[in-house]
This record gives C-alpha cells, structure tokens and sequence, in this order.
C-alpha cells in the first residue's frame, strides 16, 4: 500500500482543531456546547473592511497581484508600522502573506538550514512548535512561568544558546497565555541577539489587543534590531477577519527576497480584493478595534473574577490577547482530561495546556472571543462541574 511521506508522523494534528472537531460533532448531536477552544472573534468584520473588498470586486479586481503584495497595500502597511511601532520599513521590505501563519512557515523555510535550532517558548501556539520540525530544523522551549507572569527569563534563554542556535521567536501579547512581554524584557531579549547573531520572529498578531497599563513594544523598533527581525502581523485577530487570511511579515528586503521564494510557490499571492479591503482595515477600521477591545476588557474581568472565585483554580489577569491560561493543577486532573472532562460533562470547549508544550500541563486554555452572556453560563457550568470533581 502506497502510504504518506514518512515525516508526516511528525505532524501531528492540531489539538485545538481536534478538539473543536469533537465539539462541534456533540454540537451535531443536540448538544448545547459552549465554544472556548477556538481563537476566532465573534464580531463579524467591520462593514466598513467588508464594503471595501465588495467595491473591489465590483471594480474588477479578481485578478493576480504580484507575489510581494500589492504596492498599495505594502505602502499602508509601512505607514502602519511607522505609525504604530515606530519602525521605518520601505515597501521592499514587506510581504503580503495569507495570514500570519504562512508568514512564520516562510520565514522559518526561508531562514533556516536543516540542525539548525530555534528558541520557542513553551507554552507556544502550535505551528512554532511542529514547522521547524517539517524542515529539519530543531525546536529548543524556553519556559514561560506563570509565577513569573510568563516573562521570558533572559538568563535562562541565554543558557539555552549553542553553536547551532539561528532563529529566536517571540509572541507577544503571546498566545495560549496572553502575556505581554515588558520593555525591559525586550531590552534584554535584543541584547542576547546581537551577542549571538540571531535572527529574531517576532509575532505581533495580538498587538492592539491590550488592557490596562500594558503596553505593547515591537522589539524591532530597538536600537540595532529592524535589520535581525521578522515581524509578524496580521488582519485576523483584531480586525475580526479570520476567514480572510490576510497577514504580512516586515523584515530586511534580502529576507523578504528569500521568503517570497516560498510564498509563491504555496500560495503565489493573497486574494487581490481582500489586499484592498487590508488598507481600509489599517486607515479607516481603529474605532470598530478600539469598540472590540472594549468589549474584551469586559469579558475578560468576568472570566478572571470567575475562575477566580472557583476552589482548585487558578489564573493570572492576562495583559493581552482573548485567552485564559488557567492553572488546574488542584484538581488532580491532566490537561488533556480536564479538557475531556469539561466537554462531556459540562459541554464547554477548551484546549488542553499540554497542546502548546509540557509547561502547559497543568492548565486548560479558555477564549472569551466568545458572546459575554455564553461566558457567565459557561463559567456557572464550569463551576458546577469541578465542584462535583473535587466533592
């Protein structure tokens, strides 16, 4: 029997996905599931991006764009970055990808020689953890803590570089914890690069998703680092346009020249209308981001206070980002039990901790991307479930 390549046993499927595949099959059965597991908005697209891209298609811009992007978008997407981050980039310098995702598969392809190592951290979203493997390169975790507000510990990081170390990726705000690394921490972060001579990703997907005194910094706006970083970006997450893919990395053109090599033969461009619906989304869309964050902020007090207020749980506030990282460990429950547990006892949705690396055994991560009222039912359902649990 002709079977699949054998490096795909490496691949595996992702948790997160897995575990919506199995929610929305109980959802089939009449079940009343309450979805936390997936990062997906649940605003609808601001009418403003919508009526852009339907004006273009209108116009007749169905057609192919240059594998860069267009000169358009890549043009607002510098204002962006000089406006927002205080990084001056030239349109060479940026590529139009089909969301952030293809942008850290590309970078990584593009930049990265097979036993080469790249610092991730851990927990981490899941594509940083299994790309590098697809290409030979090697995952090394760094820890984040949650006694220590999940900062990236410099010292420690640093002792994890070895003659073969290439790449250090960032998230921050960060996904599953939504931490957001400080100023100081990227201070020292930049420092560790240029002493070793590391290419720095830096996801920034969840940048504008911010609350209270946090602050988000872009480390390639540091003194000696635009020229080492790849920064990510994207429309998805505070746009709420995640079935657009739309996304863009900046980085120094000769990268850029290298990544688009990937680029165009995975995807040859993003959809020509939805580039043009991009710019209105940078230049007109910051009040429906802005009405967004608001209504985060809110959920995010409710779910804080309510996990909170629940014996055997634990969280701590995140900065950024619209997920809850919470700690279960009371519970005498694996992450990956606690999240079977929730779902068929309690029909809510979560991903296991150990889904984004070992230092996430021992939390469940919750989105409340999702409507406020599903949030308080879901919060007295999961109260209810982990005191029959610990009675």
């Amino acid at each position: 029997m002709l079977t699949a390549a054998s490096r795909m046993s490496a691949l595996p499927f992702s948790e997160i996905r897995v575990m919506m595949e199995k929610a929305t099959a109980l959802q089939r059965q009449g079940a009343d599931v309450i979805h936390m597991e997936i990062g997906r908005p649940d605003f609808d697209t601001p009418d403003i991006i919508k009526d852009a891209a339907a004006a273009s298609i209108r116009s007749g811009n169905v057609f192919y764009t240059s594998n860069f992007g267009t000169p358009e978008l890549r043009q607002a997407i510098t204002r962006k970055l000089m406006r927002d981050n205080h990084i001056d980039y030239t349109p060479d310098e940026i590529l139009v990808t089909v969301g952030t995702g293809e942008g850290a598969y590309a970078a990584i392809a593009a930049l990265t020689e097979p036993e080469d190592e790249v610092l991730i951290p851990d927990p981490v979203w899941l594509n940083y953890l299994h790309v590098p493997r697809f290409f030979g390169t090697v995952p090394v975790r760094y820890p984040l803590r949650e006694e220590n507000g999940y900062q990236i510990d410099p010292e420690e990081l640093e002792r994890l570089i070895t003659p073969n170390t290439r790449m250090l990726v960032i998230n921050s705000p960060g996904n599953p914890t939504g931490a957001v690394q400080s100023a100081r921490t990227l201070t020292a972060l930049a420092a560790i690069a240029q002493r070793h001579d590391l290419i720095v990703v830096s996801d920034e997907i969840y940048e504008k998703l911010i609350y209270g005194d946090a602050r988000h910094v872009s480390i390639a706006s540091l003194p000696g680092m635009k020229e080492r970083t790849v920064t990510l970006n994207g429309f998805s997450k505070c746009y709420s346009m995640t079935g657009w893919r739309l996304g863009y990395a900046a980085a120094p053109s000769r990268w850029i020249d290298a990544m688009v090599r990937v680029h165009q033969y995975v995807n040859t461009c993003a959809p020509s209308f939805v580039q043009e619906a991009g710019i209105t989304a940078l230049e007109k869309a910051e009040a429906d981001v802005q009405r967004m964050v608001a209504e985060y902020a809110r959920r995010r007090s409710c779910i804080v206070s309510a996990i909170e207020s629940i014996p055997s749980l634990h969280c701590t506030a995140p900065d950024g980002a619209f997920y809850l990282f919470v700690n279960i460990k009371q519970t005498g429950l694996s992450s990956a039990q606690m999240a079977g547990y929730l779902l068929e006892s309690a029909q809510i949705a979560v991903v296991p901790g150990s889904a984004f690396g070992p230092m996430g055994e021992g939390y469940i991560r919750l989105s409340y991307a999702c409507e406020y009222q599903r949030i308080v039912e879901a919060m007295e359902r999961l109260r209810r479930a982990v005191q029959a649990l610990t009675s």
